[in-house]
């Protein structure tokens, strides 16, 4: 009797365990990835042999590395441009697609540049769908306290960034307004020339 009790028991153990194992590991997942990634830029910000000047390139390329491995590039730019990606042909797209990440990379690379020390805190992830998150964060500084939300994306089984709202301003939705308005009146050709512009200032 006490035999098939624990036999129960231990069947019913081994399904719980099975369940388990067949849930998708979403929950947390995307808040993981996103506080992981940003310990590692903190990691390159904070090393004290990438301090000064001189140090400035080198410091700089290892952020550009976690830059790519965090963000996903080809979500930001149909995102960014919705409804006018059909007006791209597929040689237009590249280009665009290449171009505007060099454009995000120096806007994110410059602004985490400035970073001083300051606390971050991840404190909220919310599952938008099975393959969508958006989490919240917090930069705590002496004065004030800035609100960032990274929005994810979950692709062949990694979680990547393809929004980040900071202040209640989507640089998604903000550079859709730019686009959108050379677009209006403008071709395809136009918006890559500004943007080729755009990088080489940079």
């Amino acid at each position: 009797m006490q035999n098939r009790i624990l036999k129960k028991r231990l069947i019913g153990c081994s399904l719980f365990l099975m369940l388990l194992l067949s849930i998708p590991a979403y929950a947390g997942a995307p808040l993981s990835a996103v506080e992981n990634t940003v310990n590692r830029v903190l990691d390159v910000l904070r090393d004290p042999k990438l301090k000064g000047p001189t140090a400035k390139p080198a410091k700089t390329e290892k952020l550009r590395v976690i830059y790519k491995d965090m963000f996903d590039e080809m979500e930001f730019s149909r995102r960014t441009l919705t409804r006018n990606w059909n007006k791209f042909t597929p040689e237009q797209r590249r280009e665009f697609v290449d171009l505007f990440e060099q454009v995000l990379e120096k806007t994110y690379l410059d602004r985490i540049l400035e970073y001083s020390n300051e606390k971050i805190v991840f404190y909220k992830e919310t599952m938008i769908g099975e393959d969508k998150a958006e989490i919240q964060s917090k930069v705590i500084a002496s004065s004030k306290e800035v609100p960032i939300y990274y929005r994810m994306i979950l692709k062949n089984g990694k979680w990547k960034v393809y929004d980040v709202v900071v202040e209640n301003v989507s640089l998604v939705q903000n550079y859709r307004t730019q686009f959108n308005e050379i677009l209006a009146g403008g071709t395809p050709e136009q918006l890559l020339e500004t943007l080729r512009k755009k990088v080489k200032t940079h």
